[in-house]
C-alpha cells in the first residue's frame, strides 16, 4: 500500500492516544496531488487514515516537527514527522467516536481525502444537524448530534469581533430551520437571554421576543416578585436585616395561605410555604409591617389602633398614628417598636422605582388589593416555552444592570422547577426538552459571582440531562466563568481567541488532547471556530453558515470613520437625558 498515492508514512512511536508519525521522503514537498486535486501535508487541524484491516483508525494532526529519534538515517536533512491525537474509527462505513484497538510500530499511515471525509460528515441521520462546512473542504457540510448538544450542554467561546453573535444565530437557525428557512422542528423549545437587545434582528422570523421596553412585534417581558427566591427578594426589597426577614417569611406565608383560601385552590393550605409558588401582595405586607412598626394603641388590650391616618396599602401611604399620651381624655398607648423603618423606607423605594416596574408590577401577573391576578404561573411558563415559534428571546438589555443576577435566576428557576415537577407529564421537558442559551456569560457566572443565577446554571449544568434541561454558555472570557460550569460543557465551539489565559482555560476543558489545534485559535477567520466534544463526530475546524442580508445580530462595530468624515452639527442632548431619567433606550421608536 506504500505505493498508494495517499500514502503519508509510517507510525514512529504509540503513546497512549497520541501517535508520532514519521513522513515518507515523496511528500516532503508538503503537496500531494490526488485526482487532479492538490493537498497540503502536514497541517495541524487535518486528518489521518490508519487502516487497520477492515478498520480505520482516525486522528488528528496537532503538531509538526523535525524527528530527532535514534536509529534513522541521520543523512536525511528533511526527517519530518506529525504528531497524531487518535479521535474514532471507522468500521467499514460507520465511524464512531474512540477506538477499540491501538496500531503498532510501521502501521501505514494516510492521508485522509475527501471520500474519507463524507464518509465521516456526511451521513445526516436522524438527530445531525448541518450547521456549517469544514474550513478544508467547501464541498462538505459538518454536522452536529442534536440530542448530544441539547443533553450534554455546549459552550461557545470566542474574543469580541471574532463572530460569536453571528454563529450564535446561524446555529440556533440551523437547529430548527433548513436552508430555505422553513421550520423543520417546529415544536423545538429555545430560550434565549440576550444581555444586550441584538438578536431579534437577527432570529424575529423564527422567534417570540420579550422585551422590557418592547418594540414592534415584541412583547412585554414580565418577571414576577412572587416567582422569585424569598430570601434573595427580601434582601433585594429591604437589605441585610434579620428581624425584617423572618417577619417578611412570616408575612409572605400568611399571604398566599389566604390567597389559596380565596381562590379554592386544591392544595393543603397547612402545608404552604414561602417557597410554595403562590402569588401574595407585596404592597400589603409593606403596609402590615409599617403598622406593626409604629402602631399606637388606645386600649391595653390592643384592639383599637390610634389611628391618625390610615394610609394607603396601594398608594404606598403608611398609616399614621397619634403619638402616646397619659392624659385621661385622650389615653394612647406606645405600640411599634419603630425598628424597621430604614429597610421598609428601601422597599418603598424599589416598589416606587419605574425601572423595576416590569418585576414588581408584573401586570396581569401582579395580585390587585383583592388578592386576585388575571394570569397565574402557568400562562408565564407557557409564554416562555409554549409559543408557537420555535425559540424565545428574553431581551434582558432593559433591566438593571446590577440585578441582573437576581432576575435571570428567577427566571432559570421558574424553568428548571417546572422541568422537574412535571417530568412525568406530557408538558415537562423531559418529554420536550428545552435549550436555554446564555448570553455573555462571563457576567453572570465568575468564579467571584455568588448571585441567584449563578446557582441556578451551576444546578442545571449538574442535573438538567435528567429532567430534558440543556445549557450553551456565550462567552467573550472563557477564563472568568466558573470552572465547574465550564467542565460540565460537552461540546465545545471556540472561535478566535487571542488571550492566552483563556485559551489555557478552553484547552483545559477540551476532552480531547488537541493542544496543537487549541494553539491555532488566534488565527482563527471570523466565523470559524474548531469544534470538539459530545455532539461532534471529529474535532473539526469549521466555518458557520453565512446568514442572509438583513438576518445579522445588531452587534456590528460602529463605523468609526464614515461617521467622523461628516460635517459637524450640534446636537441636543435633552432626548438623551429623557431616555435616561425614564430608563429606556427606545424613545425614538415611540
Amino acid at each position: 500500500m506504500k505505493n498508494n498515492p495517499t500514502y503519508l508514512g509510517s507510525v514512529l512511536s504509540v503513546s497512549g492516544g497520541s501517535l508520532i508519525v514519521l513522513l515518507t521522503a515523496q511528500v516532503r514537498s508538503g503537496l500531494l496531488i490526488i485526482g487532479g486535486r492538490t493537498h497540503k501535508i502536514g497541517q495541524v487541524g487535518s486528518f489521518v487514515r490508519i487502516p487497520q484491516g477492515y478498520n480505520n483508525l482516525y486522528g488528528v494532526i496537532s503538531e509538526t516537527a523535525e524527528s530527532t529519534a535514534s536509529g534513522l538515517d541521520d543523512s536525511d536533512p528533511e526527517r519530518r514527522t506529525v504528531r497524531v491525537e487518535l479521535v474514532g474509527e471507522a468500521i467499514g462505513d460507520e465511524f464512531e467516536r474512540g477506538i477499540s484497538q491501538f496500531p503498532s510500530i510501521g502501521d501505514e499511515a494516510h492521508l485522509v481525502t475527501e471520500e474519507d471525509l463524507r464518509k465521516i460528515y456526511g451521513s445526516q441521520s436522524d438527530g445531525q444537524v448541518v450547521i456549517g462546512r469544514l474550513s478544508s473542504s467547501d464541498g462538505i457540510d459538518v454536522s452536529v448530534d442534536l440530542d448530544d448538544l441539547v443533553n450534554r450542554h455546549s459552550a461557545l467561546l470566542g474574543s469580541t469581533g471574532s463572530g460569536k453573535s453571528t454563529s450564535v444565530s446561524s446555529l440556533l437557525r440551523s437547529v430548527v430551520a433548513g436552508p430555505s428557512d422553513e421550520i423543520l422542528k417546529p415544536s423545538s423549545r429555545i430560550v434565549l437571554f440576550d444581555i444586550h437587545g441584538e438578536y431579534a434582528s437577527a432570529l424575529g422570523d423564527i422567534s417570540t421576543v420579550y422585551s422590557v421596553f418592547p418594540r414592534q412585534d415584541e412583547k412585554r417581558l414580565f418577571i414576577p416578585y412572587w416567582c422569585v427566591s424569598p430570601e434573595s427578594l427580601i434582601e433585594f426589597l429591604c437589605g441585610q436585616n434579620e428581624l425584617v426577614k423572618n417577619k417578611f417569611m412570616d408575612a409572605i406565608v400568611d399571604e398566599k395561605k389566604a390567597f389559596a383560601k380565596e381562590n379554592s385552590m386544591d392544595i393543603d393550605i397547612d402545608k404552604i410555604t414561602p417557597y410554595t409558588p403562590l402569588p401574595f401582595r407585596l404592597k400589603r405586607i409593606w403596609y402590615d409591617l409599617s403598622f406593626e412598626d409604629n402602631v399606637n394603641w388606645y386600649d391595653k388590650e390592643k384592639t383599637k389602633p390610634a389611628f391618625d391616618d390610615e394610609g394607603d396599602a396601594e398608594q404606598l401611604r403608611s398609616p399614621k398614628f397619634k403619638p402616646p399620651s397619659q392624659r385621661t381624655d385622650s389615653h394612647v398607648a406606645k405600640g411599634g417598636a419603630q425598628v424597621m423603618k430604614r429597610s421598609l423606607d428601601l422597599m418603598k423605594s424599589r416598589l416606587t422605582d419605574s425601572q423595576y416596574e416590569f418585576f414588581l408590577s408584573p401586570g396581569d401577573w401582579n395580585p390587585d388589593a383583592d388578592g386576585n391576578i388575571k394570569s397565574d404561573l402557568s400562562d408565564l411558563i407557557g409564554s416562555w416555552v409554549g409559543g408557537d415559534k420555535p425559540v424565545t428571546i428574553l431581551d434582558l438589555s432593559g433591566m438593571p444592570s446590577a440585578r441582573l443576577s437576581l432576575l435571570l435566576g428567577a427566571v432559570l428557576d421558574v424553568l428548571f422547577e417546572a422541568a422537574i415537577w412535571g417530568r412525568n407529564l406530557e408538558e415537562g421537558m423531559k418529554k420536550a426538552p428545552l435549550l436555554l442559551v446564555m448570553e455573555e456569560a462571563h457576567r453572570y457566572l465568575s468564579n467571584e459571582s455568588i448571585g441567584f443565577s449563578k446557582e441556578m446554571v451551576r444546578r442545571i449544568a449538574k442535573e438538567g440531562r435528567k429532567f430534558g434541561v440543556g445549557l450553551m454558555l456565550v462567552s467573550q472570557r472563557p477564563s472568568e466563568i466558573d470552572e465547574t460550569i465550564l467542565s460540565q460543557c460537552g461540546t465545545m465551539f471556540a472561535l478566535r481567541i487571542n488571550n492566552a489565559t483563556d485559551r489555557a482555560r478552553v484547552k483545559s476543558a477540551m476532552s480531547d488532547g488537541l493542544s496543537g489545534i487549541v494553539d491555532a485559535l488566534p488565527i482563527l477567520r471570523t466565523g470559524e471556530a474548531i469544534v470538539t466534544g459530545e455532539a461532534a463526530k471529529l474535532p473539526m475546524r469549521c466555518r458557520f453558515k453565512v446568514p442572509r442580508e438583513g438576518r445579522f445580530p445588531d452587534s456590528r462595530d460602529p463605523k468609526v470613520s464614515e461617521s467622523w468624515s461628516k460635517p459637524y452639527k450640534a446636537m441636543d442632548y435633552r432626548k438623551l437625558v429623557e431616555s435616561w431619567r425614564k430608563q429606556n433606550a427606545y424613545l425614538d421608536d415611540e
